[in-house]
């Protein structure tokens, strides 16, 4: 049996594993809604960080928020897209990880999340640690073991 808790998996930090922000697709909080919906559509991802102008992190924003945002009671009102912003839409209360936070918080947060944005300790928007990396990970791992184990 595997033990996570004795691991290299448990020396991992989710520095490590993030993507940098450079290239992380993301929006600004006062970017018109048509835009975030242009990025999002654009790059097939559900949701993406918002960052302030001074690249603050702020929260997400997702298709799902826009498209509820426009949702009126017989149409979509598809003018509210250049009327209102991505702060007003956006989810600011959501986990967030430091870059010195071990595999295994990470792995807890991603299991309720696709992505969980990486903080610095002033707030600036460093990366994001993915579902598809954690799992790639420890499928390493465990394969890894597993061969090791039945020689």
């Amino acid at each position: 049996m595997l033990d996570l808790q004795s691991t290299e998996l448990q020396k991992l930090k989710v520095e490590d594993l993030m993507i940098p922000a450079e290239k992380v697709a993301h929006v600004q909080s006062l970017n018109p809604l048509e835009h975030a919906l242009l990025v999002l559509v654009k790059t097939g991802y559900s949701a993406v960080p918002v960052i302030s102008g001074n690249f603050q992190f702020e929260g997400i924003v997702s298709k799902t928020m826009i498209i509820d945002s426009i949702l009126g009671i017989e149409r979509f009102e598809v003018e509210k897209l250049s009327q209102h912003t991505v702060k007003d839409v956006m989810e600011k209360n959501i986990p967030t990880l430091k870059r010195d936070d071990d595999f295994l918080k990470g792995l807890k947060l991603v299991i309720n999340h696709p992505f969980v944005c990486v903080v610095g300790e002033n707030g600036t928007f460093d990366g994001i640690l993915t579902r598809r990396v954690i799992l790639k990970r420890f499928n390493r791992y465990v394969h890894e073991n597993k061969q090791i184990s039945s020689s």
